[in-house]
């Protein structure tokens, strides 16, 4: 049997160690307490900071338990903040797109919006922030059940109602969506959740690699989609650069 992980177990008790204070400890203080070299207490403390799991004081530079510790069922991200770090790039996509953009992540057996851009024609719209949508039957949906599929309930335990005559409405069907959806990295949603109406959605990326949300377009489905149902070319570029950096912007906050 493989032993123990050395940094994991210190790296666990720096993290116990400033949960058993209320008051900021300096980098001194942690090596001590814990006898550990400063430039290896000082590697272990720099990695947690970046993590999110511990804060540091900018003007005594002691440290403290940070929030993303208290942010782990969420992946470690409010969504807050995550709409927070996405505004920007949402609605650079409206523009670039012609087409709404939504931001979604997982809320127990549904996604929820957590940001929403109009379309910019000046048609008639509604905010749809804060609203429910099926993970089955929306490319917001199907975008975290293939990439995120330990923060999103399993597939078989999902109500796969059918919304429309495109619908997803089996196991077997929606499993075969969300295998070509992690092979090309985006999932879409052809008139499935409302007739006439359809998305393409990517991850959204936090440190390591972890799913934290979803960034779709969502508009007409001959507006997005070409012959044979594949989203056009041109907005799958744009979309999937602006997941990139949304992405990397997620990864220097922490």
């Amino acid at each position: 049997m493989p032993g123990s992980i050395q940094s994991i177990e210190r790296a666990a008790a720096v993290l116990r160690l400033l949960g058993s204070t209320d008051r900021p400890l300096g980098l001194g203080e942690i090596a001590d307490a814990l006898d550990l070299p400063r430039p290896t207490a000082h590697g272990i403390v720099r990695t947690l900071r970046e993590a999110g799991f511990v804060d540091q004081d900018v003007e005594s530079t002691r440290y403290v338990l940070g929030r993303g510790l208290r942010e782990l069922d969420r992946g470690g991200w409010d969504p807050h903040d995550l709409r927070a770090h996405a505004m920007n790039w949402a609605d650079s996509l409206a523009g670039s797109t012609g087409q709404a953009v939504q931001l979604g992540v997982v809320a127990d057996r549904a996604v929820r919006l957590v940001h929403h851009v109009f379309r910019p024609d000046g048609s008639p719209q509604r905010i749809r922030t804060g609203e429910c949508q099926p993970l089955h039957a929306t490319a917001l949906g199907k975008c975290l059940l293939a990439f995120a599929p330990v923060a999103s309930p399993p597939v078989r335990d999902l109500d796969l109602h059918a919304w429309t005559g495109r619908t997803c409405a089996t196991v077997a069907a929606l499993e075969a969506h969300l295998g070509v959806a992690r092979r090309r990295g985006w999932a879409s949603d052809v008139g499935e959740y409302r007739s006439g109406e359809g998305s393409a959605a990517a991850p959204l990326r936090a440190g390591g690699g972890v799913v934290v949300g979803a960034l779709a377009v969502v508009g007409p489905v001959e507006d997005l989609f070409g012959i044979g149902g594949e989203l056009r070319a041109g907005t799958a570029g744009q979309l999937l650069a602006a997941a990139r950096e949304i992405s990397q912007s997620l990864v220097v906050a922490r």
